[in-house]
C-alpha cells in the first residue's frame, strides 16, 4: 500500500453504508449491462449490482455520478473503495455482518439450535418485532408457488441441515450424493437416503 493510499481503518465512507437496502438473495448480475460475471461488485449505498471496479466499468462510473463509495465483491466477499481504488481491510468490526450476510455459514451446534423453541421476539431493522426463524422470500413475479414449495422443503429438518452446513462439508474431490447426505435420525445413527 502505498503512502498516498488511505489505510483501511481510515476510510471515511464506511458510514455512508445503508444496510436497509442491501439483499444478496438475488442473482448477481450487473444492473446496467445485466450481465453476469464472477466480478460483480455490490453498492453498500444502494444495494444495486455492478460490474467490474476498472476506469470503463458501471461500477466506477456509478461511484462517480452517484458518489456511492463503499463496494463489495460479490463472489470473492472483498470490500473495496471505489473511484479511489482501494481494498478495505477484510477485518473491519463495521463489516462482518455484511460479510456474514453475503455468504452465511452454520456451524452444527447452530443448527442443532434452530429447534429450540423461540418464544422471544426480536426487532429487525425497521424496528419491527419478529419471531426469529420465520422469513418470508422474495416474490420475483409469479414464483409463490415456488416459494410454497421451498418453505415446506425448509421445514424438513434433514434436508433443511443439510444445506444449511454444505458449505462447510462438501469437498471439492468426487463425493457421492448419498455419501454426503448423511443424516441423523436423532438416535445418533446415520442413515443415507438413496440417489
Amino acid at each position: 500500500m502505498t503512502s498516498s493510499t488511505p489505510s483501511s481503518s481510515s476510510c471515511p465512507y464506511l458510514d455512508t453504508i445503508n444496510r436497509t437496502l442491501l439483499d444478496f438473495d438475488f442473482e448477481p448480475s450487473c444492473s446496467i449491462t445485466l450481465e453476469s460475471s464472477p466480478h460483480i461488485y455490490g453498492c453498500l449505498i444502494c444495494g444495486k449490482f455492478f460490474r467490474g471496479k476498472g476506469r470503463q466499468t458501471p461500477a466506477y462510473t456509478h461511484s462517480v455520478t452517484e458518489g456511492h463509495c463503499v463496494y463489495v465483491h460479490l463472489t470473492k466477499g472483498t470490500f473495496w473503495c471505489l473511484p479511489d481504488d482501494y481494498e478495505i481491510d477484510k477485518m473491519e468490526p463495521s463489516l462482518q455482518d455484511i460479510r456474514l450476510a453475503l455468504h452465511p455459514t452454520f456451524t452444527t451446534s447452530q443448527v442443532r439450535e434452530l429447534d429450540a423453541q423461540n418464544t422471544e421476539l426480536v426487532r429487525d431493522l425497521f424496528g419491527r418485532r419478529y419471531l426469529p426463524g420465520y422469513v418470508g422470500l422474495n416474490n420475483l413475479n409469479k414464483t409463490d408457488y415456488l416459494n410454497c414449495v421451498v418453505q415446506a422443503l425448509a421445514h424438513v429438518r434433514p434436508l433443511r441441515d443439510f444445506f444449511l452446513l454444505a458449505p462447510n462439508t462438501c469437498q471439492d474431490d468426487d463425493n457421492d450424493v448419498a455419501r454426503r447426505m448423511m443424516l441423523s435420525n436423532g438416535d445418533d445413527d446415520d442413515v443415507a437416503i438413496a440417489a
